[in-house]
């Protein structure tokens, strides 16, 4: 097998930190994952990790947007291209199982918390909440509406449904007998679509 070259080896140790990090801020939570247990799981040492990344806040900020790519891909990859009632049933498939995931719902909030003191990190929040609107967006503008013209546009609907979803997650990390039709629901009503029976 030949051998890396620096740069190879960089990318590597890279994707394999935040690799780490993500299982660690997913299990652990952000506040007790330092970046000393994100270099010795991954079997480098710290430095390795200050040398890819600033601090934790970087690295939690990378692992989140491949967090969030990863959804935005499994949810676009699911309703596209097919008929209204087939996308949000696959959409609900999704819901069910993601919003309300202990792991990811409580990294989000405890990071969300962590940023309400500093304004830069809440500008790189801000940001990609923004992407994940934009993403939701361009998916609802797929859908046609020609029939039952929608009572919002569609980067409206996108932020009702993403609070929404936020908050349903919150809910269902408490208690996740809370049902997630709600969503779906919502998705219909902000279409002009019935319910289907």
């Amino acid at each position: 097998m030949p051998r890396l070259s620096r740069v190879e080896s960089q990318a590597r140790t890279r994707e394999l930190l935040i690799a780490t990090a993500k299982d660690l801020f997913l299990r652990d939570g952000y506040h007790a994952t330092s970046l000393e247990k994100v270099a010795e799981a991954a079997g480098f040492s710290k430095g390795a990790v200050y040398s890819n990344f600033r601090n934790k806040d970087e690295l939690c900020l990378v692992v989140l947007d491949d967090i969030h790519a990863e959804h935005i891909k499994a949810v676009g990859e699911a309703v596209s291209g097919r008929p209204f009632d087939d996308a949000v049933a696959l959409f609900s498939e999704w819901a069910e199982r993601m919003i309300g995931d202990e792991g990811w719902t409580v990294l989000e909030v405890e990071f969300g918390l962590q940023a309400r003191r500093d304004p830069a990190l809440r500008a790189e929040l801000a940001v990609r909440d923004r992407a994940v609107r934009d993403a939701i967006t361009a998916l609802a503008r797929t859908f046609d509406t020609s029939a039952h013209p929608a009572p919002l546009p569609p980067e409206d609907m996108a932020t009702v449904l993403l609070s929404l979803g936020i908050g349903l997650a919150i809910q269902r990390v408490i208690d996740p007998g809370v049902p997630i039709g709600t969503l779906t629901d919502t998705l219909r009503s902000l279409l002009g679509r019935p319910r289907s029976e």
